[in-house]
C-alpha cells in the first residue's frame, strides 16, 4: 500500500515515513498541499495523510481537491494542538471528507491502527 504523507514539518514527516515503512508501506511525502496535489496524480497513493495548518496550500483545501480528484482515496487528518485550536480543524477536516483524524502528538500503534481500519473499510467497501 503506498501512502502520500503531508506535512511542512521535516521531523514529523521523517518520523512518520520511519514508522510506515517499517510497517512495510511504501511512502511518498510533501512538504504542503500543492506539492502534494502533484505528486498525488503521479503516484496515485491509495492513502493520504495530511496535516492541516501547512504553508501554500491547507490540508483542508487539500482534503477537498483530493476528494474531487479520487473520491474513492483514503485520506487521515493530522493536527497539533499548542498553536491552533485543532479539535476545529480536525473536525472539519472530517467534515469535508477525511476518513479519520488524528491529533498530535500520536502514538505510532494509534496511526497504524488507523490504518488498518481504513484498509479494512476499503477492503469491505470494494467487495460489495
Amino acid at each position: 500500500m503506498k501512502i502520500l504523507v503531508i506535512d511542512d514539518d521535516n521531523l514529523v514527516l521523517y518520523t512518520l515515513t520511519r514508522i510506515l515503512e517499517r510497517n512495510g508501506y511504501q511512502v511518498v511525502t510533501a512538504t504542503d498541499g500543492r506539492r502534494a496535489m502533484a505528486i498525488f496524480r503521479d503516484e496515485r497513493p491509495d492513502v493520504v495523510i495530511t496535516d492541516i495548518v501547512m504553508p501554500e496550500q491547507e490540508g483542508i483545501e487539500t482534503i477537498m481537491l483530493l476528494r474531487q480528484e479520487r473520491p474513492e482515496v483514503g485520506v487521515i487528518a493530522i493536527s497539533g494542538g499548542a498553536r491552533t485550536r485543532n479539535l476545529d480543524y480536525l473536525k472539519m477536516a472530517g467534515s469535508l471528507g477525511a476518513d479519520d483524524v488524528i491529533r498530535k502528538p500520536f502514538e505510532a500503534e494509534e496511526l497504524l491502527s488507523r490504518l488498518d481500519r481504513l484498509r479494512a473499510a476499503s477492503i469491505a467497501g470494494n467487495s460489495g
